[in-house]
């Protein structure tokens, strides 16, 4: 039999490609403060998803363009002065996840289950699926390597890049949109409400023991493999739903992290680390 043939061989590879995929966008959306817009991210794809397999077209084209609605939606209105956009987000969190509900309520003859797109079904993965990851990762690879310098300048200091002369709108779109291909990619492995757990837990435990970038995407994608490598384990040897699984895994890590760095955090007085007081 062939090794891809086993469908938990299938289920370990997609969670590794997942892992490395959350934790290397999960460091751009902790130190940019992205998490809400990252939740939101997973409600407003949650319909587009559920339409492609209505289609019956890959749930990666779907989400995609769902989710680049809303990304682009929320670039345009944080650019504009006297417009809440953490306001609007929420309210697209909501009605995507309500939609999406809505679709598959119209579909009484509908043959996937709901939970599946929610909370991830890894053990039914494709060797397609796996593909599909691998070529998102690598282009997700060259997308942050390419645009490390900016992405990194704006994190750190938006007043100075754009007195650089970058530009941060298009480059904001260009993170938005990356955020995006990696919470649809990794909906297979913990779906789309479960999917900011991996994608933020490890990049803020990874947060908590370095304030250096290069050690906390090392440390994020890791942290990320490994919740997912463990909550699959979970899964098997106690028959629990891999995607819960997982994101109790890097819920774990963060909590035993924060609990590692607290005596620290208390002798330095509660002084902010490097990152935070950088962060805008």
């Amino acid at each position: 039999m062939n090794w891809w043939d086993d469908a938990l061989h299938r289920a370990v590879a997609e969670v590794v490609l997942a892992g490395v995929l959350a934790g290397l966008v999960g460091v751009h959306v902790v130190v940019r403060r992205l998490s809400f817009f990252t939740l939101a991210l997973t409600h407003a794809t949650f319909p587009g998803v559920v339409a492609a397999s209505i289609i019956g077209v890959n749930i990666l084209v779907g989400g995609v363009v769902a989710g680049g609605i809303i990304a682009l939606g929320v670039a345009a209105l944080s650019r504009r002065r006297g417009q809440d956009a953490a306001a609007a987000t929420g309210v697209l969190e909501s009605a995507g996840f309500a939609l999406g509900a809505a679709l598959v309520a119209t579909q009484s003859g509908f043959s996937r289950d709901l939970s599946s797109f929610l909370v991830g079904s890894i053990l039914t993965v494709s060797a397609r699926d796996l593909v599909t990851t691998a070529v998102v990762l690598v282009v997700v690879l060259a997308v942050l390597v390419t645009a490390a310098r900016p992405l990194l300048l704006i994190g750190f200091d938006r007043a100075g890049a754009q007195a650089a002369g970058l530009s941060t709108g298009a480059w904001d779109v260009v993170l938005l949109l990356t955020i995006e291909v990696v919470v649809v990619t990794v909906v297979p492995a913990v779906g789309t409400i479960l999917a900011l757990s991996l994608i933020v837990a490890p990049a803020a435990a990874a947060r908590l023991w370095s304030a250096r970038l290069p050690v906390m995407t090392a440390l994020a994608v890791a942290f990320a493999v490994g919740s997912g490598v463990t909550g699959l384990w979970i899964s098997a040897r106690w028959n629990v739903a891999a995607g819960a699984s997982i994101s109790l895994a890097a819920s774990a890590v963060l909590a035993v992290s924060w609990l590692r760095t607290l005596p620290a955090s208390r002798r330095d007085g509660g002084r902010p680390s490097e990152v935070e007081s950088a962060t805008p």
